[in-house]
């Protein structure tokens, strides 16, 4: 048990974590084993990350203070919580990789929206964004890169 004093201090860590963040996402660790939540851990410092596990109440109080209008206590199951200063699909990338991790959700602290746990598995198998701007500049390029050689062969067969 909690005394007083230690409550107030992971309230205001709480705190701390959703000023500096961008998003949450919440998870459901009672499957894993200590190996795979010390590599979590380690994956998640990479991307400016960290993973807490505070009691569902303090959390609704660490909400309350931010002026956050969500209740953590709906979810039923042992809940971590991932504070992020990065995007929410770069943090979904890493909880998605474990298999035993449950993702029961997340929460956009900038549009201070919930994010439905379908959504932010979804977003997690998507590939990174250079990836998919890699791809796009790959799409917009190659129709361009045909009709240059077109035009060299055309000029080759002129000259």
């Amino acid at each position: 048990m909690l005394t007083k004093k230690q409550k107030n201090n992971l309230i205001q860590e709480g705190i701390e974590e959703l000023k500096k963040g961008k998003s949450l996402i919440f998870i459901d660790f009672s499957g894993l084993k200590g190996n795979d939540l010390a590599n979590l851990r380690n994956n998640l410092k990479e991307i400016e990350s960290t993973m807490k596990v505070i009691k569902k109440r303090l959390l609704r109080i660490i909400f309350e203070r931010k002026r956050i209008d969500f209740n953590p206590e709906i979810f039923e199951s042992q809940l971590g919580t991932i504070f992020s200063s990065a995007e929410i699909y770069s943090v979904a990338a890493v909880a998605g990789k474990l298999e035993n991790l449950k993702i029961l959700g997340g929460f956009d602290l900038e549009k201070k929206e919930f994010i439905k746990a379908d959504l932010v598995i979804k977003l997690s198998k998507l590939p990174s964004k250079k990836v998919l701007l890699g791809q796009l500049v790959g799409t917009i390029v190659s129709p361009l890169r045909a009709f240059l050689y077109v035009l060299t062969e055309r000029s080759k067969k002129i000259a």
